[in-house]
């Protein structure tokens, strides 16, 4: 098999792991599974499916705090307006005009994004209490019922246009659909467009390269993506680092200490024999969702120098681990999209790295971003592994990789 291709909580042990695993040996629906990067959930309401969180008592979700890191990209966002009030209406018409490239509607980590803009720039609509993450299309009259218009520093914010980056054959958070959206919004009112917002990196930096760095249009993005923080030199406006290499040694390490039959916290809020462990500043657990979240970092012209290498491992966590203690074990662990661009430039090539200070012989498997199917095909036969490693296609489609494993 190709090897290549918040502090410490009681609460975790609460949750009674009992991870004694000898390889191969358990029946594939006791083995440790963790859901990682697109937790378990209804698309359309957000709402968690504890039945695919709870599947065994080695079962859990890694990724990292959308409402936190949403927060962080708004007012990353807000204080860049303030910082340049007098340069930002580009054609003075006293409106700053913004446009939104959203990931994928159904995806909890996009609504919290979309949300978080809002938000922070007084454009969201709520409905039932919470505010409408939906596309808003074209709004240059200021029309729409999804957002209105907000106001900072004696000027109008408005939210111009907005629309789900998908391509043609359905997949999300598509780059080259957000870099054609963006030619048809530039040439309809393009002189109005005076910052561009995206809910990642990939669909924020094809937005830059058709247009905005062209026109020296500010433009944000999430994810923290190499090539991203290296464009801000270049006048890409800023980004969020997710802590990616937090998230990473979290999905690997989870299966690790299942597979040790060690406590669940070991080597990540507990310090473990090699020195590994995290801090309160880096993640927090949540016991009633099984879920460790990472904490999310802003990176802008300050500081962005800090993140060039999105692919460098934790140093508080780069401490190999003896096989002795640690035997090497088997992982099978998918990508939703083999394309997408933080997922294959960023945290799969974290994984590389944690797998070997970890002792996992992990396969990884790409799928198109598309249907469920091109990943589950190729998980004929569970029981050549230890544990698994899911990351889902559609969020609400965890029974059918559960039902491969009963």
């Amino acid at each position: 098999m190709n090897k290549k291709v918040l502090s410490v909580l009681s609460a975790a042990a609460a949750i009674g792991m009992a991870f004694g695993v000898t390889a191969h040996a358990a029946g594939n629906a006791d083995k440790p599974v963790v859901w990682w990067n697109r937790q378990p959930s209804n698309s359309s309401t957000g709402e968690l499916d504890m039945d695919a969180l709870t599947w065994n008592e080695k079962t859990c979700y890694v990724g990292f705090d959308a409402s936190q890191g949403a927060g962080l990209q708004g007012q990353m966002i807000v204080d860049y307006i303030n910082a340049h009030l007098d340069t930002i209406d580009r054609n003075g018409d006293g409106i700053i005009g913004y446009v939104l490239a959203i990931g994928d509607i159904g995806h909890n980590d996009s609504i919290a994004r979309t949300r978080g803009i809002r938000q922070a720039l007084g454009t969201g609509v709520a409905v039932d209490g919470e505010i409408d993450p939906s596309p808003a299309e074209t709004n240059v009259d200021g029309s729409s019922s999804v957002v209105q218009d907000g106001e900072i520093g004696g000027l109008t914010v408005r939210e111009l246009a907005s629309h789900e980056m998908k391509n043609p054959s359905g997949a999300t958070w598509d780059a080259a659909a957000a870099e054609s959206t963006i030619g048809i919004w530039t040439s309809s009112f393009g002189d109005q467009i005076d910052m561009i917002v995206s809910n990642n990196d990939g669909m924020g930096m094809a937005m830059f390269h058709a247009w905005s760095k062209e026109e020296s249009v500010p433009t944000f993005g999430y994810d923290a993506n190499s090539d991203a923080v290296a464009a801000i030199a270049e006048g890409y406006a800023g980004t969020i680092s997710q802590h990616a290499d937090v998230q990473a040694y979290l999905t690997l390490r989870v299966l690790r200490n299942a597979l040790d039959g060690v406590e669940p916290d070991m080597g990540i809020g507990t310090e473990d024999e090699a020195g590994n462990v995290l801090s309160e500043d880096d993640f927090y657990y949540d016991e009633q969702t099984r879920s460790y979240y990472a904490l999310n970092q802003a990176v802008t012209r300050e500081n962005y120098e800090d993140f060039l290498d999105a692919a460098r491992i934790y140093a508080p966590v780069s401490n190999q681990l003896s096989e002795e203690t640690s035997p090497v074990r088997d992982i099978w662990l998918n990508l939703y999209n083999a394309s997408d661009n933080f997922l294959s430039m960023t945290y799969q090539p974290l994984l590389q790295q944690y797998d070997d200070l970890l002792n996992l012989n992990v396969e990884y498997i790409g799928g198109d971003g598309q249907t469920e199917s091109n990943i589950t095909n190729r998980l004929m036969n569970p029981a050549l592994y230890d544990a698994y490693a899911i990351n889902m296609v559609k969020t609400e489609n965890a029974a059918s990789y559960l039902a491969l494993l009963e």
